[in-house]
């Protein structure tokens, strides 16, 4: 059964290719970082500017949601390298993991709704997963992708003289 779900999700220790350089993923890291926080700031204003009775959210503080955001988009500028190394379909891979883990932090959000928050606010709040999401994957596998491997007869294309 593991076998099978191993393969069912590419988990196949083989990739044929390289690992990002180390200082793109540093590039890419920092990228998602301040692409996240302004993504989020830009969402929480305009919550706010839609509904002004969100103004002064307790969740909407930018000390608050920031934690939480760097240490998120952190996991996940971590779990980019490893999951090159575990699959040979990283991109692959790394998305459903994004959505798997997007859909796990909306749990939290629904629960505030559960307490009695408000509901545009919580609204906003899953947006801002959404974003950080897309922010964090675009900014891995764009900056920081895996390089592919140069096999013995690319090497001898690239020597030959074209006529």
């Amino acid at each position: 059964m593991y076998y099978r779900l191993a393969e069912l999700v590419h988990l196949d220790f083989a990739p044929r290719h390289r690992q990002p350089n180390g200082s793109a993923v540093v590039v890419a890291t920092i990228v998602a970082l301040a692409g996240s926080l302004i993504v989020d700031a830009i969402l929480v204003a305009l919550g706010e500017a839609l509904w002004p009775g969100l103004k002064g959210y307790v969740h909407f503080r930018f000390s608050d949601y920031a934690k939480l955001t760097v240490i998120g988009v952190l996991i996940a500028c971590a779990a980019w390298p490893i999951t090159t190394r575990i699959t040979s379909m990283p991109r692959w891979m790394f998305v459903r993991m994004a959505v798997a883990v997007t859909l796990v932090l909306y749990l939290p959000d629904l629960y505030l709704l559960v307490l009695g928050d408000p509901g545009k606010a919580v609204l906003v709040l899953m947006a801002m997963h959404l974003a950080i999401a897309l922010v964090t994957y675009n900014a891995l596998v764009r900056i920081a992708p895996v390089r592919t491997v140069r096999t013995a007869a690319d090497r001898l294309a690239a020597l030959r003289v074209p006529r």
